[in-house]
């Protein structure tokens, strides 16, 4: 069940990626961010009055720390792609997602098997390949973007390990704290002028809300997953939220593969295998 669970909190961010790039293309991304936020919290609110549980400080606290690293981690990653070759900065940031929550799991105790550990390698292997659209090379000007795509890929990574280390009892509410977190600090420099993030209006408002409700629904999952398993498995299967994204841009947008992208998809198919049986 942790690796359905898991999978589908991938698809879920993957799609909800997919609309929100959408929705960025029309309008600012600050305002996508912001309002996809506020309505995914909102759902977060709700579900979390309905599932109930039992929040301590602490489950809460690092809820809002969590957000903040989450909020951060998608400024850097904004950044970087602005300055940097996004097949370079991408594939930096997936794997440092992906490498942290796994390390942690390792040290403390985790021992998914052999057949697993062989399936977290291929699924890493194969998120680098699938976000790395134009080759994957290297520039001396990237320096400065691979440098905010480490940042990214840290901060990201710190969220899914805080997240994970909720009590069991807390419920939705530590996702609730993530969230509200992140709209404070969105939604105070929207006030304050920093940015700007007028709210979307006709077909982008359409797929700023669907990127909200895929958003939030992919952070339940991945914390059931969680739950459910081992985190150092539930994060490598939700990591792989990019071929969604990748898959999706082929079919509504015919966009084309590159070589590795097709490559890191055929090499996800045993890793999911190795993950889920």
């Amino acid at each position: 069940m942790a690796a359905v669970l898991a999978l589908a909190s991938a698809l879920s961010f993957g799609s909800g990626d997919f609309l929100g790039g959408l929705a960025a293309r029309q309008v600012r991304t600050t305002s996508v961010l912001l309002w996809s936020y506020l309505l995914s919290g909102s759902l977060l609110l709700v579900a979390s009055l309905a599932t109930g549980g039992s929040p301590t400080l602490r489950d809460l606290v690092i809820g809002s720390g969590a957000g903040l690293l989450g909020a951060a981690g998608i400024g850097l990653l904004y950044q970087a792609l602005a300055v940097g070759q996004m097949s370079a900065i991408a594939p930096v940031t997936a794997l440092l997602a992906a490498a942290i929550p796994v390390t942690v799991g390792f040290l403390q105790g985790e021992d998914p098997g052999p057949g697993a550990v062989a399936g977290m390698a291929l699924a890493v292997v194969a998120v680098v390949l699938v976000s790395a659209e134009g080759g994957g090379s290297l520039r001396p000007s990237d320096a400065r973007g691979v440098s905010l795509a480490l940042g990214a890929g840290v901060c990201f990574g710190l969220f899914y390990v805080g997240v994970a280390s909720t009590s069991d009892d807390s419920g939705l509410w530590p996702l609730l704290g993530a969230r509200a977190a992140s709209i404070v600090v969105v939604g105070a420099l929207a006030l304050l002028g920093t940015i700007q993030a007028p709210a979307p209006r006709g077909r982008p408002a359409a797929w700023t809300a669907g990127a909200g409700v895929l958003d939030g629904a992919g952070n339940v999952l991945y914390l059931l997953a969680i739950r459910e398993g081992l985190i150092s498995v539930g994060t490598v299967l939700s990591s792989l939220y990019p071929v969604a994204t990748v898959l999706l841009a082929w079919a509504v947008l015919r966009e084309r593969f590159a070589p590795l992208q097709r490559v890191g998809m055929v090499v996800a198919l045993p890793a999911i295998a190795l993950l889920t049986f």
